[in-house]
């Protein structure tokens, strides 16, 4: 009985010093993301949204101005997961576009997306990315 008491210790300490040792980067995949898509076009257009990655189809979204699209995850274990979207104007103007990615040389969207909120905005030049350090929306990527 004793016996399994310490083994069951032994694992929890294990486990609690694993964490203790992980960097920035391996807390903040570990953490549940959100991601959102916001339709901030003007004159009332409707914004199509579709998102998707390896594993999961998130569907096709109609967007009025003001509303967003937004979901939750958290990495997978092999620190592979990938998000992208495809945004569409009523005018046709597009934009294909990763939405998360996992960083290995740099942590410029963990950065960004501060407290593993990414916030995405359609606006009527193209598709910003809040930073969420400064409160700016940055251009990231122009209509097509």
């Amino acid at each position: 009985m004793e016996m399994r008491c310490m083994t069951k210790q032994c694992v929890v300490l294990f486990f609690v010093l694993c964490l203790a040792m992980l960097d920035e980067n391996k807390a903040a995949e570990l953490a549940k993301w959100q991601i959102h898509v916001v339709n901030g076009l003007s004159n009332g257009q409707i914004l199509f949204v579709h998102c998707k990655s390896k594993d999961n189809d998130l569907g096709e979204h109609k967007l009025s101005v003001g509303n967003e699209f937004n979901w939750r995850f958290r990495v997978n274990f092999w620190n592979t997961t990938l998000f992208w979207c495809y945004l569409q104007k009523p005018n046709a103007q597009h934009s294909s576009f990763q939405a998360f990615w996992i960083e290995s040389t740099s942590v410029w969207l963990y950065n960004m997306c501060y407290d593993s909120n990414c916030i995405w905005i359609a606006k009527d030049d193209g598709v910003y990315l809040k930073d969420n350090t400064n409160h700016e929306d940055v251009l990231i990527h122009k209509w097509e």
